[in-house]
């Protein structure tokens, strides 16, 4: 049997979920939210990073991750969050939570500015090890969501696609939006080869990306 590109992660063996789960376990507080490169923290400890276009679910998926409701402020306007937000997770990890993108509401010169200051932040932060792109399932890959992961590909910095709200499309519906999301993602290079499928509101995938992260420690 032929491998898929771009398979779905399997779930983590007991010990990787156990270990991930600790990982999660531990306290998670917000750092600062920056605006400015010079008001990044210090790079002291890994981090991943998490992008998506607004209303992607990217709150509901880091407060799932945490387990801390309301650790991320979820908001139903389109492009309120303008700063890059810091969480720490532990003493060894950041979770970084990136502005959504793809805001209509927001002026165009606010917009220049959050672009420049999103480069700056892929490009030059050596702390980094990965960034989580969020893909709606019900709507697969927008040209919106294209645009990140070629900032992503020029900044070499992997990126690994997180499908969010798996439970609002049927299992017949899901597989021509897997084939969807596949052919798009062939075409970067900073890609990585796994798709990661979560529910926040189901819990599912949350083990299996705690797993992850915990593995880029």
């Amino acid at each position: 049997m032929t491998q898929l590109p771009f398979p779905l992660a399997e779930e983590p063996d007991p010990q990787a979920a156990e270990n991930g789960r600790l990982l999660f376990a531990g306290p998670s507080e917000f750092v600062k939210g920056v605006v400015a490169m010079s008001g990044l923290p210090a790079a002291d400890r890994i981090e991943v990073c998490f992008a998506g276009r607004s209303n992607v679910g990217k709150s509901s998926l880091i407060n799932a991750l945490t387990g801390t409701k309301g650790l991320a402020r979820a908001s139903n306007t389109p492009g309120r969050t303008q700063e890059i937000n810091f969480f720490t997770q532990g003493p060894e990890l950041y979770l970084v939570d990136l502005p959504g993108y793809g805001y209509a509401n927001a002026p165009l010169k606010v917009v220049e500015k959050w672009q420049k200051l999103l480069k700056q932040y892929l490009s030059g932060r050596q702390t980094l090890r990965r960034a989580f792109v969020l893909i709606d399932t019900r709507h697969g890959v927008k040209p919106v969501d294209e645009e990140i992961m070629k900032l992503l590909d020029s900044a070499a910095v992997t990126f690994q696609c997180v499908l969010t709200k798996a439970d609002k499309v049927k299992a017949s519906d899901r597989e021509k939006i897997l084939t969807q999301v596949r052919g798009a993602l062939a075409k970067h290079p900073a890609a990585y080869p796994e798709i990661v499928l979560t529910s926040s509101e189901k819990g599912d995938g949350i083990a299996t990306l705690r797993a992850i992260i915990n593995g880029l420690l």
